[in-house]
């Protein structure tokens, strides 16, 4: 097994080749040679390379980590816009790569497009951080900068992802061969620190560091792009021992001109008396050589065979948005440790290293020794089936948090009605008649009134407070007008015999009240305010003539624990491992050396339009969470089968025997000529 296969999938070498060129390996006699790294054969500066990746890995995961509850939270965006434009910017993160390769291949080189796009990556991270302050501006100001900060991050991150580690492997000299493949081990090791650590990191520095009287995002940002800086500071540091290679041409670029010049070379010759070709990329003949043309087929067979696979990132990347969601309305207390639910992302990174040797040195060898063919199409297909699995799994844990409180259901008339209440007390009974609209919830308060019965009806909270806050109002028994301050000075005042507040939502936490009268000043402890409740605090008279408080829950606290979610996170995390590790090194075993690259380009775009579809369905189709966590299983679940009777028809071949078919076609073969077909001998 290769060191490519080792890694996290999410990561991909992504180099440009021109046509007809080896894969950069390194050797380039006229430079100076690179100081060795403790008298060993790895070049000194790869230690750049590499701190220089952890810290922008770092970076990109530890800001992204925040995003989602950043938009609903602090921008106070609705869930499903909050979805939306995570999924947009993770989308734009994975369609500009093919703008940074284009940049690097053709223009500056890879060493320049690093220097210049890690520039405006730090750009974007500043102003993405001063979005954050709440005191800078107004809601238009954040919306604005924090876009803007994304835009230049989006271009940033995804310009130099293909760069870095191919500059790393140029480092190289070509006798060194080894020494590169263990270096891409190290380079994907540190990929998965930095992700790892900062999905850990910066939830805490959002949640439990507190400025400008909230959750501190400026500072959960502010890290990341204090990191960005170092790693352009790093990269800066080496740039005396590196080898710089200059621009060679564009292989993704050749590419497409060709199939462009294919396309309209056939439109234009669409005559019946034209004889028609084999191929339709056989019309690119008059200008491309039959090598390029012959090449760009294999690679379009794999290309074809990508049609589905969009639809497993789409699962896959909403455990940043969905599942982080649906995190914040589970209990998330581990005995007196609270974890954030933006924390939990952190899961993946995590079981991906622990997966990878499990399956490479155990699952894989065992069904082998089954002697069952497990293929790359269904080591895919399987991973698939997984996070299909996963997403069931998270339908199952949203339907029991969602659980509706428990109240008497009553059948009514009509749109509304008017119930009569009868009331006994001491031997009288009183009636008393409220109206109530229908898919509404009520409480009733009965209390005494100059010596006889009264009642009011008051609505409840329909569903739990959103984003795993708990909601608290307050109702006034004492004979005078009341101010409550509660949380972040919030004053309520509330009017005298049996008047109620408003729900006010607050963070999880043990509270007190400050409670003042015209005559005294209280302080009333709440106790816990839990996840996802709702409280109403009756304000009334003790026995000892002093102001008191008694706690009702209306709606139940969280009592699905996040560790529910580990399922989920174990089988996506299996069917990422599955699918897209396997899914890179078939494709690559299904190209030729120089089209290596169109296939990542390929690969990419995968991952962009699975992002697509998920800010398409959360716009264009809003359903109940658990509904829509079905729907998207059931579509993979659907590609899956697609994809599966694609793979059952594709044919694999090896690119290297393209050559030896070319010339076994090309030559001529008739009765006074002896067809000779050249081999190929390995050493």
């Amino acid at each position: 097994m290769n060191a490519f296969q080792k890694n996290k999938s999410k990561e991909t070498l992504f180099t440009f080749i021109p046509a007809g060129d080896d894969p950069p390996k390194g050797g380039f006699s006229s430079q100076k040679k690179s100081p060795k790294l403790c008298g060993t054969n790895y070049p000194l500066s790869i230690a750049f390379i590499v701190v220089n990746e952890f810290c922008e890995r770092f970076s990109y995961y530890g800001m992204k980590a925040v995003l989602t509850l950043y938009f609903l939270n602090f921008l106070h965006w609705d869930e499903n816009l909050s979805t939306t434009m995570y999924h947009a910017f993770s989308g734009l993160c994975y369609f500009t790569p093919v703008i940074g390769a284009l940049i690097a291949d053709t223009w500056l080189g890879k060493f320049k497009t690093i220097i210049y796009l890690s520039i405006v990556y730090v750009i974007g991270h500043v102003i993405k951080s001063v979005g954050a302050i709440p005191t800078v501006g107004n809601q238009v100001v954040h919306v604005v900068l924090s876009m803007l900060g994304l835009a230049l991050i989006a271009f940033g991150t995804g310009g130099i992802k293909p760069c870095v580690a191919a500059f790393g492997g140029d480092q190289f000299e070509e006798e060194h061969a080894q020494e590169r493949s263990k270096f891409f081990s190290v380079f994907y090791l540190a990929i998965n620190a930095g992700s790892l650590i900062s999905t850990f990191v910066t939830p805490v520095l959002r949640g439990d560091v507190k400025c400008f009287g909230g959750d501190c995002y400026a500072l959960a940002f502010g890290v990341p792009a204090a990191l960005m800086v170092i790693a352009l500071v790093v990269f800066i540091a080496g740039s005396g021992m590196y080898k710089k290679t200059p621009p060679r041409g564009n292989i993704l670029l050749e590419v497409c001109q060709c199939i462009a010049f294919a396309i309209t070379n056939r439109l234009k010759n669409h005559s019946k008396q034209i004889p028609k070709r084999e191929h339709w990329l056989d019309w690119a003949s008059e200008k491309y050589s039959k090598q390029l043309i012959n090449e760009i087929k294999m690679v379009t067979r794999v290309l074809f065979l990508f049609i589905p696979l969009p639809m497993f990132w789409a699962l896959f990347d909403q455990q940043g948005s969905r599942w982080t969601l649906q995190a914040t309305k589970m209990n998330a207390d581990f005995g007196g440790i609270v974890f954030k639910p933006d924390q939990m992302q952190f899961l993946n990174p995590l079981l991906i290293l622990i997966f990878i040797p499990i399956f490479d040195f155990g699952i894989y060898p065992l069904i082998n020794m089954c002697r069952f063919n497990f293929t790359p199409i269904r080591k895919m297909a399987t991973g698939m089936i997984l996070a299909g699995l996963a997403f069931a799994a998270a339908a199952i844990v949203d339907v029991k948090i969602n659980d509706p409180a428990e109240y008497s259901k009553l059948m009514l008339n009509g749109a509304q009605q008017n119930l009569g209440f009868e009331l006994q007390s001491q031997g009288s009974v009183s009636t008393f008649y409220h109206t109530v609209q229908e898919k509404s919830v009520y409480s009733l308060i009965v209390y005494k009134s100059e010596g006889n019965l009264s009642s009011h009806l008051i609505a409840d909270m329909e569903t739990k407070p959103a984003k795993g806050l708990t909601a608290v109002r307050f109702i006034n028994a004492l004979d005078q007008d009341v101010n409550v301050t509660i949380g972040r000075e919030q004053i309520i005042s509330i009017n005298k015999n049996y008047s109620v507040s408003d729900y006010t939502t607050l963070e999880r936490g043990k509270y007190s009240v400050q409670c003042k009268t015209e005559a005294k000043e209280v302080t009333l402890d709440l106790g816990l305010l839990d996840f996802g409740a709702s409280y109403t605090i009756v304000i009334t008279n003790t026995s000892a003539n002093t102001i008191g408080a008694w706690k009702t829950e209306d709606i139940m606290a969280n009592d699905v624990h996040i560790a529910w979610q580990l399922p989920q996170y174990l089988l996506i995390s299996a069917g990422e491992v599955m699918f897209s590790i396997t899914g890179l090194a078939f494709s690559y075993s299904q190209a030729p050396v120089s089209m290596k690259s169109v296939l990542q380009a390929g690969w990419l775009l995968t991952v962009a339009f699975g992002n697509v579809i998920v800010l398409i369905v959360a716009q264009a189709a809003p359903l109940e969470q658990w509904a829509e966590f079905v729907l998207f299983a059931c579509l993979l679940f659907a590609v899956c089968i697609i994809f599966s009777i694609m793979g059952y028809f594709y044919i694999s071949v090896d690119p290297e025997d393209l050559p030896e078919k070319e010339e076994e076609k090309e030559m001529p073969s008739n009765g006074n000529v002896i067809s000779l077909v050249p081999q190929k001998t390995k050493l």
